[in-house]
């Protein structure tokens, strides 16, 4: 067995070859070519997710403020926050315009993300959007 270990380490034993080199860095570039357009696309889904799940989260909030006024009229994110839910943070939240029976809301992913969903009035649908359209 010893003998053996001599034998292998005494060999002359040589790298690969550039030709080798070449194409596992071709492999790699073809690996990472496919994965970041991907995670990109990943990312964003999430993010829009993110935002759909915060608002969600607000809806509560501005229907019980409706149950208790009668009117969206008045409705701040501050109110909403010391009245509802103490857990509305104010850099993700945004009221707009309210009117007696109707509002805007909307709310980002995150305090520093760009991805913003909202909601024109009780019966409109969640969008995504860059900025809302609803002011």
């Amino acid at each position: 067995m010893l003998s053996k270990l001599r034998n292998r380490i005494a060999r002359e034993e040589q790298g690969f070859t550039l030709i080798e080199l070449l194409v596992v860095v071709i492999i790699l570039g073809i690996l990472t070519a496919i994965a970041i357009p991907s995670y990109l696309s990943f990312r964003g889904r999430a993010e829009d997710s993110a935002a759909k799940a915060n608002l969600r989260s607000l809806i509560p909030s501005v229907e019980s403020f409706y149950a208790d006024n009668g009117t969206y009229s008045g409705m701040t994110v501050a109110g909403l926050k010391s009245t509802y839910d103490q857990s509305i943070d104010a850099s993700v939240y945004s009221v707009g315009t309210t009117s007696g029976t109707t509002y805007c809301v909307w709310a980002k992913a995150s305090p520093t993300s760009s991805t913003i969903a909202y909601k024109a009035g009780p019966s409109a649908q969640i969008t995504v959007a860059a900025t809302p359209v609803c002011t």
